[in-house]
């Protein structure tokens, strides 16, 4: 935004010394034309001479003509003063208001290009979330699935673990009613108990590699 300019002066204040004292002068003058005026009449009386009295009316009359011209003049000039301060003073207000007209269009310019930058910006936060949401979406979606597939593996694995030790129960009960019909063989009898509890062993193991997986899953899912 462009600096703000300097304010303007406006002249509304009292004229200036030399116009006050040619003022001051002019009624004066006045004033003492009047003042002469007046004592040549009253001078003229006591004397009740026709010429004295013809010279003072004269005078008198001359002297307030002037006078009367003196103050005259001066309204004049007053009122000729008067509108030129004033004239002035429009045309101070007028380029105070341009100037004040140009500083709210450059404000106002300024303002509106502020709001579309933090609209645009708006905008584009709301796509970026939009897509982060999307993206969380699916990756939860895909976990999802994910866990699904491993519960349905693992209700597999339990179902053929289920098989296997109910196969492993009826070969042991096979196992036992041949043991029974045959004499017993101490040194077999050992090797398949040891082989018996080596697969018993080994399935335990593989469930508890398989819950170990799927609690892996499950918290890599919750930090995604």
């Amino acid at each position: 935004m462009a600096p703000r300019r300097p304010r303007r002066h406006v002249p509304t204040g009292p004229r200036s010394a030399p116009r006050r004292r040619q003022r001051s002068v002019r009624v004066s003058v006045a004033v003492a034309l009047l003042g002469t005026a007046t004592a040549l009449v009253l001078l003229s009386l006591p004397t009740r001479s026709v010429l004295w009295l013809s010279l003072a009316s004269v005078s008198s009359l001359v002297l307030s003509w002037a006078a009367l011209r003196m103050v005259w003049t001066e309204v004049l000039q007053s009122r000729r003063e008067n509108a030129a301060d004033r004239a002035a003073a429009a045309r101070a207000y007028r380029e105070l208001f341009t100037v004040r007209a140009a500083e709210h269009a450059e404000f106002t310019t300024a303002m509106t290009e502020r709001l579309a930058e933090a609209r645009l910006s708006q905008r584009e936060l709301e796509g970026l979330l939009a897509q982060q949401q999307g993206r969380t979406a699916a990756a939860e979606s895909v976990a999802a699935e994910r866990q699904a597939e491993q519960e349905e593996r693992l209700q597999q694995l339990r179902v053929r673990v289920a098989e296997l030790e109910a196969a492993a129960a009826a070969e042991a009960a096979e196992e036992v009613a041949r043991a029974a019909a045959r004499p017993v063989d101490e040194e077999a009898l050992r090797a398949w108990e040891t082989r018996s509890a080596d697969s018993v062993v080994e399935l335990a193991a593989w469930e508890e590699n398989l819950r170990d997986t799927m609690r892996a899953a499950g918290r890599s899912r919750r930090q995604a």
